[in-house]
């Protein structure tokens, strides 16, 4: 059976042409000439567990369109805000809950924060939006007590932890694909658990269902003037909260792995879309962006989970984001410069393909002598991650 795509993409006409952009810089934010875009991935920790002590939690999904409309939850002022700070061209925000209807969610957080002076930092305007649902919450037809995979992705309600991506240029939602649906068994040569015997850790009912993706992989083509940047966006499970069959950690490896093959020129053939669609990326240029929950240095992960991008001929890796109050935040570990989690850790990344110039790239950790600082002193303030953008400088024939 054809997977089915339910999505909503919005776009407003930009003022002029869809390649003339207003965006004025700050402090924080490195100008350059008309030619670059920053590219940012952005864990928002915009879900009810922010808002909600988990023994009263409200599982009806209304919890973050409340927290919106309320005006009174300053965290929310302080995602924009830094927002406002750094000011990206392109951003995916990770654990923005899915909220089917825009104008209960993400409109809300555009209109009345992005859109709105924060702190006397200059307003910032997305004209285009992509969401999607995704599996966290969605519980699956098994029932019981001994069942192993009652949801499709953990989450106490449909579309907690969802992602939106946020765009000043226009996006191709007719050719987005998304891999919402793609069984994790249909991956050749995956990392499915199994037991000490060798057999399969789940179920045969279980498999047969099994979904890959803890959320979604979406492939979101942006139209940037006359050329084409593929959005790869996704959040894959942490590697923990599991036990010695390790199948967070594994599904964690081949979340990765699905980008890898689909980047790669074989060896993706096996990959279906939610419309049916087989094969890998036909584009030529894209960014891998998110919450990717994986590092090669630190964490419990697997060893080559995200190796398998690092170090793949098609990713420029060349430019490492960093931050000064990363490195204050565990002075003693040598990686720490590159850290994106306040629990000392690389987690979040912006992967550009090895054919775009990329000319800086950052981490929005302010030392707490550096302005900026309440932002980011804990999750209430903001998010336990950090902002993290990539600047890449498009070929001279584009002028916005």
């Amino acid at each position: 059976m054809k997977p089915s795509l339910v999505s909503i993409a919005l776009a407003a006409t930009l003022l002029g042409t869809g390649c003339q952009q207003t965006s004025t810089q700050t402090t924080d934010a490195a100008a350059y000439n008309d030619t670059t875009i920053r590219v940012a991935t952005f864990n928002v920790s915009m879900e009810a567990t922010n808002y909600q002590a988990d023994k009263a939690l409200d599982v009806s999904g209304n919890v973050l369109t409340k927290a919106l409309k309320s005006g009174e939850i300053k965290q929310i002022n302080n995602i924009a805000e830094i927002i406002q700070r750094t000011r990206p061209d392109i951003i995916l925000l990770n654990e923005f809950d899915y909220i089917a209807n825009p104008e209960q969610g993400i409109n809300l957080f555009k209109s009345k924060y992005l859109e709105v002076s924060q702190n006397g930092f200059e307003p910032i305007s997305y004209p285009h939006v992509y969401l999607a649902p995704v599996n966290t919450g969605v519980k699956t037809p098994l029932t019981g007590k001994d069942s192993k995979l009652t949801h499709y992705g953990f989450g106490k309600y449909p579309g907690q932890y969802g992602m939106v991506l946020l765009s000043k240029f226009p996006i191709d939602a007719d050719q987005v694909r998304t891999f919402q649906n793609f069984l994790w068994k249909d991956m050749p040569n995956n990392m499915m658990p199994t037991t000490k015997d060798g057999k399969s850790w789940y179920a045969q009912s279980e498999r047969d269902i099994m979904r890959l993706s803890s959320k979604s992989h979406w492939d979101i083509p942006v139209q940037i003037c006359n050329q084409q940047l593929n959005v790869l966006a996704s959040h894959p499970t942490p590697p923990v909260f599991d036990g010695p069959e390790d199948r967070n950690g594994k599904r964690n490896h081949d979340e990765l792995r699905l980008w890898k093959d689909y980047i790669s020129a074989t060896g993706h053939n096996y990959i279906y879309d939610d419309a049916g669609v087989t094969g890998g990326f036909s584009g030529s240029s894209f960014v891998i962006v998110g919450d990717l929950n994986a590092s090669d240095v630190d964490g419990d992960g697997h060893p080559n989970a995200i190796k398998q991008l690092l170090t793949h001929s098609r990713v420029n890796n060349l430019a490492t984001p960093k931050s000064e109050g990363g490195r204050l935040n565990k002075p003693h570990n040598a990686n720490a410069v590159a850290h994106t989690a306040h629990w000392g850790m690389r987690a979040d990344y912006v992967l550009p393909s090895s054919d775009l110039n990329v000319i800086n790239g950052g981490v929005f950790w302010p030392a707490q002598h550096e302005s900026g600082a309440e932002l980011v002193a804990n999750r209430a303030a903001s998010s336990d991650h950090r902002l993290v953008w990539v600047d890449i400088l498009l070929p001279n024939t584009c002028v916005k």
